[in-house]
């Protein structure tokens, strides 16, 4: 059985808290974004300008596609920019050209550049990767916590692929204890990301506590198209995951 849906949807404003956010990356056209928003995601993540992993769209068409759902009505679904941008005056660009009040900065930045960001977009909402790697690297992720803290308004932790070089979208989960720790020791809320998919999503809420979760491949069919029946699965266990949690109200 269906979950019911939380009594409003978390919202991602500058400096704000939340939680109970459901992301789901890689859209697209609007029939996919419309699919995602069916199912009850929050928030639809859209990688562009990637050293590794192939874009699903182009540039002119994600501004299209970020034109078209905010015209939607309530419920609304966010449009995240995900790119490995390092640069805080293109990044700024980049949002500007594709309307993006949402953006989440994948590679390594300088604070210096997310500062010039911000000067630049000021009420721009901005998710700043923490990328784990198999040899363990919390100690260093930590520091970045602390360092870009003051300059985020979320982290997002995923899996990097030895083999490919991929930071994101690998289909591979990590070990979620770092994250777990990240996420209790962050001042920003932690979003958790990295080979999730309707099978694992509830445990992974229940071990690490995180104030979202993002899926990509794992909710994806053979044809590399957001799957409907496994977009809502996932939904419905990441709810089930976040009531149990005590994480899933909006605000929290």
């Amino acid at each position: 059985m269906t979950t019911a849906p939380f009594p409003d949807p978390p919202r991602l404003e500058r400096g704000a808290p939340f939680s109970g956010l459901i992301q789901v990356a890689g859209v697209h056209d609007l029939a996919e974004a419309l699919t995602l928003r069916a199912a009850g995601v929050h928030a639809m993540g859209l990688p562009l300008r990637l050293p590794v992993n192939a874009e699903d769209l182009t540039e002119p068409e994600a501004a299209q596609l970020v034109a078209e759902v905010e015209r939607l009505p309530a419920p609304p679904l966010l449009p995240v920019g995900i790119t490995y941008i390092a640069d805080g005056a293109e990044a700024a660009a980049f949002c500007r050209v594709l309307g993006l009040r949402h953006l989440q900065l994948h590679g390594p930045v300088a604070a210096s550049e997310l500062a010039r960001l911000r000067r630049e977009v000021p009420d721009l909402f901005l998710i700043k990767s923490l990328v784990v790697r198999a040899e363990g690297n919390l100690l260093e992720l930590l520091d970045t916590v602390r360092e870009l803290a003051p300059l985020a308004d979320a982290f997002i932790t995923d899996t990097h692929d030895p083999a490919t070089g991929a930071d994101g979208a690998t289909g591979r989960t990590h070990d979620w204890t770092v994250s777990a720790e990240l996420a209790r020791r962050s001042p920003r809320p932690v979003i958790l990301a990295g080979g999730l998919n309707p099978d694992n999503v509830r445990a992974a809420i229940l071990r690490v506590r995180p104030a979202g979760v993002d899926a990509h491949t794992g909710v994806e069919g053979p044809d590399g198209r957001k799957c409907p029946k496994r977009l809502r699965r996932f939904v419905d266990e990441a709810r089930r995951g976040f009531a149990a949690a005590g994480t899933g109200r909006a605000g929290a």
